[in-house]
């Protein structure tokens, strides 16, 4: 029978391997082509892998937690049907995918056992032959535990299996141990004082509740990535912020004046975003240099305009879809896209093509009720838009009569860029070309 490895997909640019959050089949399960087989993590996104072929899953070669590099089998699938048990039990492991079989079988077996025990990432080399996942060595290695030492710590896996739970638990709880340690020893070393010394800075050496009372959150996997991106891009960009203030009482008016009926003919809500989208997309065309990434000493102008929405999600965390080609939209077209991707962003079902690409992108902190931020450049960007909240204010405007005082909507933007190759006039008159797009739109327009 025809048996086909499920592989890892390459899921964008970068990325070179892939975390298995949760089988969806079993072995033995029917699965029909392009029916999702399991769900991965990568440093990017949460995805969805489908079975390339109809058939039944005649084995899995990784367990949930386990990470795997792209292109490397995950599952044999029986393309014509359900396999016998010898046909599974001969299936090779990824790394052995290539090995021809001797003539006597038996003899292949066994070398393909030997090269497993040596080569397979997911096999320890240890005496006992113990199993242990990419994700438990990888923090075991990061935390300088030995392989002696990890034989030791408890497992509440199949098969006493460490899981990634029981290896935190035992850093933690080591952690601990060394610290009461170093403590015990600094009293027994400290040399006793005559009692007309005064000591008034001196903390006691037993402060009931001082450990217990912190709660320790561990990051989850989003973020850290997004604590390593961000100190990344301080790192690699030299950060400039400039701010305007924006008279934005035009789009306020007509945004109340067609909102109900744009949502009674499109379905769509329309807020604020698709404006400012149209905007910037306005701006970028006028200052292309803004739109652009810089390589080695070269600056890569980018032709089409990408914009990045940055996107809160219910569990605190951030990700940024992407608009692409924005400029071939409407504001129409626009709605309906920011729409869709920060919806499907906040259940988890974007693509990772969705999420990559950007060359300019917009962070409303106004959604929080902040009036400005200084938000971090998304590499290889070299600018990012901030809007704040809008609010009413009393504004001096001029007339033909002279200048009055009147209750308008304002907010501030600020532009954070990357000095390196946008200065401070490009940066500053980028931005307010943007602040002067919204003060002139048209309120009486059609959509």
């Amino acid at each position: 029978m025809a048996n086909v490895e499920l592989i890892m997909p390459k899921m964008g640019e970068s990325i070179t391997e892939a975390t298995i959050l949760k089988w969806l089949k079993s072995e033995g399960d029917k699965v029909e082509e392009d029916e999702a087989v399991l769900e991965i993590a990568t440093d990017k996104v949460d995805s969805e892998v489908p079975a390339s072929h109809a058939g039944t899953i005649g084995k899995i070669l990784f367990q949930e937690g386990d990470v795997v590099q792209v292109g490397q089998a995950i599952a044999i699938i029986n393309a014509e049907g359900e396999a016998s048990e010898e046909e599974t039990a001969g299936v090779p492991e990824p790394e052995m995918s290539n090995v021809s079989r001797s003539s006597t079988g038996e003899t292949a077996v066994t070398e393909q056992k030997a090269t497993e025990k040596t080569d397979n990432e997911k096999q320890s080399n240890n005496a006992n032959g113990r199993f242990y996942s990419p994700l438990v060595l990888n923090i075991a290695r990061n935390e300088n535990v030995s392989m002696t030492e990890l034989e030791v710590v408890p497992g509440s896996g199949q098969n006493n299996r460490v899981t990634k739970k029981d290896i935190l638990a035992y850093l933690e709880n080591r952690s601990s141990e060394a610290k009461e340690s170093k403590k015990e020893k600094q009293v027994e070393s400290k040399p006793v004082e005559p009692a007309a010394t005064p000591a008034p800075q001196q903390v006691p050496v037993s402060t009931p509740g001082a450990e217990e009372n912190v709660d320790i959150i561990e990051m989850d996997r989003m973020r850290k990535m997004i604590a390593t991106n961000m100190v990344k891009s301080k790192a690699t960009s030299a950060h400039v912020t400039s701010f305007v203030e924006a008279d934005v009482t035009k789009i306020v008016l007509w945004r109340n004046k067609v909102k109900k009926s744009f949502q009674e003919r499109e379905g769509e809500k329309i807020t604020f975003t698709p404006i400012f989208v149209e905007a910037v997309c306005q701006a970028l065309k006028e200052f292309p240099n803004v739109n652009a990434s810089v390589v080695g000493d070269q600056i890569h102008v980018k032709r089409d305009l990408n914009i990045g929405m940055a996107t809160a999600l219910p569990s605190g965390n951030l990700i940024v879809p992407v608009i692409h080609k924005a400029e071939q939209l409407n504001l129409t077209g626009i709605t309906k896209k920011v729409n869709d991707l920060a919806g499907r962003a906040r259940i988890n079902k974007l693509k990772p093509e969705e999420i990559q690409g950007g060359t300019f992108t917009i962070s409303n902190v106004g959604t929080f009720g902040n009036l400005m931020g200084t938000p971090i450049i998304s590499q290889p960007q070299v600018a990012v838009l901030a809007t704040g909240a809008i609010k009413k204010k009393p504004v001096v405007i001029e007339t033909e009569m002279g200048d009055t005082i009147a209750i308008r909507h304002m907010m501030f933007l600020s532009l954070s860029y990357d000095h390196r190759i946008v200065d401070g006039y490009l940066g500053g008159t980028f931005l307010r070309r943007i602040a002067d797009i919204l003060e002139a739109f048209d309120a009486d327009r059609s959509i």
